[in-house]
């Protein structure tokens, strides 16, 4: 497990190759150093392979196929070195263009992101174009051992949209190469015998500056297997070792491609920040699901918006590889609390509301999350609350829960101003009973920034602000 690539986070345009290499090899001996050399020898073929004409990448969706290794040789006759790699878009097709031919323009959309993927599929030439040769056959009687199995490859590369095709191919094929050494080497560290792990590559995006990298893990072997290589990749990029950025769930998602269980994930990103005299922004940080009123064929209209602001939080701890737990349902959040003794048996299966003590007893329960208490007597004194808040995205990042009377909302951050006292407070709303439309969900304010004026200012308000379990 080693990283292959480290790009700047602040790019336009990910290039994204992927496909499959057969890797087979015959073994006439079960000796170590036997076993070593042919493996060896096998990837330095691989390498070959990538570094010959043979080789050729074919842009997704498209009629397009570069020759990397050609002078970079492209079909259609259009496409040259010395085309930005934005202009492969228009050769894209997509849902809101026919198959006449090229697409004139993008459709636009409201999304969460603005980096463009285009996703390349490596493929091998079969024909070559020397003279052909008769075949010879030869026949010998011999025991061994032949593998035939399919080697994973998966290479990025952040650039910039005006960044020639010429240059892109370049870097990809160095990180081709590159991703091969370090697969070689897993494969050589995790072999047992002859059974062999096959490595599995994996990007993760880091805090800047330091952006997307790719690591090569052994596939099969568990995240808690793999905690000392975990720390030899903290220690070389110098990240701190209390948080887990290299757990498969920190495994980074490439905007073009949905979430397969349906929920939206950070729709905050889509929202303009608000300005303030002196003032900060201080956000969640990482990724969550947003939980609301009707979801999961479940009718908590009027009654669940506690439970789905705790699934929020659950979801936040689940996607940044601090659990490995799904997100609780309504009947397993009332189940922990009766199996700490804090609810009656009856209590589970029942429309009854929860508050933020019993959030804080949930995720104590369920995930072994801490949480710390923050009492407000009245709504108007959560304008007091800005430094608190700040110092708890700043510090910790999780959403935090807040309830009071018989509403609970979400805080996904905050914007304030230390010298005016001026705060505006980013709430991801529960009570949204519609579909998963981001437009309409930032439009109509489900997901929004709101003045102090949102709270009650006569109702008491208890939020519960959860901590970062101290692993890596």
């Amino acid at each position: 497990m080693v990283v292959v690539g480290s790009h700047p986070s602040d790019i336009s345009t990910i290039v994204r190759v992927r496909g499959l290499l057969d890797f087979r090899f015959q073994l006439d001996s079960s000796d170590e150093l036997h076993i070593h050399k042919v493996l060896s020898k096998t990837f330095e073929n691989l390498r070959s392979q990538v570094k010959s004409d043979s080789c050729v990448f074919a842009v997704c969706d498209s009629p397009v196929f570069i020759w990397p290794n050609k002078g970079v040789c492209a079909a259609p006759e259009e496409v040259t070195p010395d085309t930005p790699c934005e202009d492969l878009h228009q050769w894209i097709k997509t849902d809101e263009q026919d198959h006449s031919g090229k697409r004139s323009a993008k459709k636009k959309s409201r999304r969460a992101s603005a980096v463009n993927v285009i996703n390349l599929c490596l493929v091998m030439e079969v024909t070559g174009t020397g003279p052909l040769s008769t075949p010879i056959l030869r026949t010998a009687i011999q025991k061994s051992h032949f593998v035939s199995t399919s080697l994973p490859m998966d290479c990025v590369v952040c650039t910039s949209s005006s960044n020639s095709i010429k240059d892109v191919c370049k870097h990809l094929l160095e990180e081709m190469i590159q991703q091969l050494h370090e697969s070689e080497k897993v494969v050589l560290q995790h072999m047992k015998g002859t059974m062999l792990l096959v490595p599995e590559p994996l990007h993760f995006l880091l805090p800047e500056p330091k952006g997307l990298v790719t690591v090569v893990y052994p596939a099969g072997v568990p995240d808690s297997q793999l905690e000392m290589q975990r720390k030899e990749l903290h220690q070389q990029l110098e990240l701190p070792e209390d948080r887990p950025y290299f757990r498969r769930a920190n495994t980074y998602h490439f905007p073009n491609e949905a979430y397969k269980d349906g929920y939206l994930r950070n729709p905050h990103l889509v929202l303009t920040h608000p300005v303030l005299d002196n003032g900060k922004v201080y956000l969640v940080q990482g990724t969550y699901s947003y939980h609301h009123y009707m979801q999961d064929r479940m009718d908590d209209n009027g009654w669940g918006c506690a439970y789905r602001s705790l699934q929020t939080i659950c979801s936040w701890f689940q996607q940044q590889g601090y659990v490995e737990q799904s997100v609780p349902t309504h009947k397993e959040i009332q189940q922990a609390l009766v199996n700490i003794g804090d609810k009656q048996t009856s209590f589970v299966g029942s429309q009854q509301w929860i508050g933020s003590i019993e959030v804080q007893a949930v995720l104590n329960q369920l995930l072994g999350v801490t949480s710390k208490i923050m009492f407000v007597s009245q709504g108007s004194e959560l304008v007091a609350k800005g430094r608190k808040l700040a110092n708890h995205f700043l510090t910790e990042g999780t959403p935090v829960m807040i309830g009071g009377g018989v509403l609970a909302h979400t805080i996904l951050g905050v914007a304030w101003s230390e010298t005016t006292g001026q705060i505006r407070y980013l709430i991801l709303d529960p009570h949204y009973t519609g579909a998963e439309d981001l437009q309409v969900i930032t439009d109509k304010g489900w997901c929004g920034w709101k003045g102090a004026d949102f709270w009650d200012q006569n109702s008491y308000y208890n939020l519960c602000l959860p901590q970062r379990p101290k692993v890596i």
